[in-house]
């Protein structure tokens, strides 16, 4: 076994790398850019190295400064994490020249699956069954148009050296192709420096069910069983469970057998997952399964995986990389229970999942257990900027059975406390909640079938809500109501707040009444009292007793109260006059990025939703649509330019 190793990611995974390092004894090295010089997988290491700027370009993907950091720090071996240079065979193979050992597969088995066009032939030979499509070299416009139509549409199109959704467009007619192709290889060259693709049928109707293997060096390889990921945005992940829902054993053992094959036909050794898309029949019961690509790394959804067998990857990943065998045999692995991972993310549902970015001025994580565990790389105070992958967390929870792991699941959610951008953790409460997810009718489809459900409007907030919001500014500065002035001959003193929520204003009353107040917000009257401790606000209005915390960030208010999160500004009435904002006709940019392209000309007149341009950020296209029917009066960047969050994009005449 290895002494020490190098980490080359950052953030959730190297954190993660470093846990089971250090309970098997390894020393570990850090890398980090000049934007990770402070966060916690670099103050949890033993040794932390500087790789370069922020960019990914220049400091996690400098496979030669890893390289060198490696050698000079004495590191025995790279643990490469996902993303990055987990799947780069040149890497791979720097690393196998180097004397320093690649804690993943051998190159060649990289370079084998890391093109899906070149990984679809090679199962063909292996008789591993294939969704209908073209996986050629081929990449004229025309031909691959002409390749669409004869599969059949709807279709999908996917960047061959892809993953993560990064590079997909679905594409439900022949006229919509080049327009889909194009965008589609904007995004590929952005992400993986590679823009040819593959075009296959796309079923809308289906599943995503993949296997994770492990194979050694001395010729074994096992499968540790399925995981279910259909849950998606945006063909991203945001829920992933194991076992899968209502998966009959036979189609379980079939799928496993299929995935060693396909690990075994490149030579496979280390973690490796072979990911399917499994039919949904008009019943809603499984059908058949088809291969979709196998990425040569660890998951991330993995601990979904070792909460179920419980078994520790990382440390089969490290025994394995020092040349030791397989820790089990197929034999000796069990299912326990079930597990559900939710993907914590700072971005914002209703505005098309776009990426949020902030600091996370207060943060408070349900409590771990053997029932409850939490990846992540952040802590309060650190922030979530444009440059890498916006994910905060993974809360991943087990139950001795689907339905104990759900209650678990939506319970840690509810006990989830970020502030300081926005996250998707309501929304995942909706899902979990959901009557078809609850029941296991899963499927690719289900949060666009349900959107309406899962992503409603804004509610306005309730009298609860806005009496602790003005309960707790009352005993958070008590100089501003001071009990020895509540009383005047008169009357008691009476004060007015104000908060702004979700382009709203509403006023709440708080008059001095004994030791407390009384409060009159959205039409109800309530006595309350209240103190903060630590935080915390316990509070009583009327003959209710409720606890509550409310962050606070200059004039930014979150309250968590009762499993929701409610944010608000307060509007300071001291303040003599404020800076007149634009309105809507004055589109701003969401966050920092970069113009791809400008879809409309000026004096050119729109309806809602019409798209007017294409912003780059954290390497993925995000379209800015029209706010009214209206006109484009003028448009303040050009195709390429950098903007920054909150520039103005385009002077927009709304009618």
């Amino acid at each position: 076994m290895f002494n020490k190793i190098l980490i080359a990611n950052r953030g959730e995974i190297a954190c993660r790398v470093i846990k089971t390092a250090r309970a098997l004894g390894i020393a570990t090295v850090a890398v980090h850019s000049d934007a990770d010089a402070d966060a916690r997988f670099v103050k949890l290491a033993d040794e932390a190295y500087r790789l370069g700027p922020a960019p990914a370009a220049d400091s996690y993907l400098r496979g030669d400064l890893i390289l060198d950091i490696a050698r000079r720090s004495g590191a025995q071996a790279i643990h490469p994490g996902y993303g990055f240079l987990s799947e780069n065979e040149d890497f791979a193979a720097a690393c196998e020249a180097s004397g320093i050992a690649f804690i993943g597969p051998p190159a060649s088995a990289i370079a084998a699956m890391g093109s899906k066009s070149a990984a679809k032939a090679l199962m063909e030979r292996a008789q591993v069954p294939l969704v209908p499509g073209y996986h050629g070299e081929r990449q004229e416009p025309d031909f691959l148009r002409g390749q669409a139509d004869a599969i059949g549409y709807p279709v999908l199109i996917k960047a061959s050296a892809g993953g993560g959704g990064k590079g997909m467009r679905i594409v439900e007619a022949s006229a919509d192709f080049e327009a889909a192709l194009a965008s589609c290889r904007r995004e590929a060259r952005a992400s993986f420096g590679d823009d040819k693709v593959l075009v296959e049928k796309y079923l809308p109707r289906s599943r995503h069910v993949e296997i994770q293997v492990f194979a050694d060096r001395q010729g074994q390889c096992v499968y540790l069983f399925e995981r279910d990921c259909s849950v998606q945005r945006r063909h991203q992940k945001v829920l992933e469970e194991a076992p899968a829902p209502d998966l009959p054993p036979a189609t379980r053992e079939a799928m496993g057998a299929a995935a060693c094959a396909a690990a075994r036909a490149v030579g496979y050794v280390g973690a490796g997952t072979v990911e399917f898309i499994m039919e949904v029949l008009a019943d809603g019961s499984p059908g058949r399964f088809f291969f979709m690509e196998m990425n040569t790394r660890l998951q991330v959804e993995h601990p979904v995986t070792e909460m179920i067998t419980g078994q520790d990857l990382v440390a089969w990943q490290l025994a394995v990389a020092s040349g030791l065998p397989l820790p089990l045999s197929q034999e000796q692995l069990r299912i326990n229970g079930h597990a559900i991972e939710a993907r914590i993310y700072a971005e914002d549902p209703d505005k098309g999942f776009l990426p949020a970015t902030g600091t996370l001025y207060h943060l408070r994580a349900p409590a771990e257990s053997d029932v409850v565990r939490i990846d992540t790389g952040v802590v309060a105070g650190d922030s979530i900027s444009p440059f890498y992958d916006p994910m905060i967390a993974k809360l991943i929870v087990w139950g001795e059975d689907r339905r104990q792991a759900l209650q678990r699941l939506d319970a840690a959610l509810a006990d989830y406390q970020v502030a300081g951008v926005t996250t998707n953790i309501p929304f995942l409460r909706r899902i979990v909640q959901h009557a078809s997810f609850a029941s296991g009718q899963v499927d690719t489809g289900l949060i666009a079938r349900h959107h309406d459900a899962l992503l409603p409007p804004p509610a306005a907030p309730d009298a609860e809500q806005l009496a602790l919001l003005a309960l707790a500014e009352a005993l958070v500065a008590p100089g501003a109501y001071p009990a020895s002035a509540g009383w005047r001959l008169n009357g008691a003193l009476s004060r007015s707040l104000v908060f702004h929520i979700a382009g709203e204003n509403y006023p709440v009353t708080l008059r001095h009444q004994g030791d407390g107040f009384e409060i009159t917000a959205a039409g109800r009257q309530f006595s309350a009292a209240g103190r903060l401790d630590g935080g915390t606000l316990r509070a009583r209005l009327d003959d209710k007793q409720l606890e509550a915390v409310v962050a606070r960030s200059g004039q930014q208010r979150v309250l968590f109260a009762a499993g929701q999160r409610l944010e608000a500004q307060w509007l300071d009435p001291l303040a003599v006059a404020a800076e007149e904002v634009h309105g809507e006709t004055h589109l701003k940019a969401p966050m920092p990025g970069r113009i791809v392209a400008l879809l409309a000309a000026t004096g050119t007149k729109l309806n809602k939703g019409d798209p007017l341009l294409i912003l780059e950020a954290m390497k993925m296209e995000h379209t800015i649509p029209a706010p009214a029917d209206g006109v484009v009066k003028a448009f303040y960047f050009g195709t390429g330019e950098q903007v920054n969050d909150g520039d103005e994009l385009v002077d927009f005449e709304a009618e």
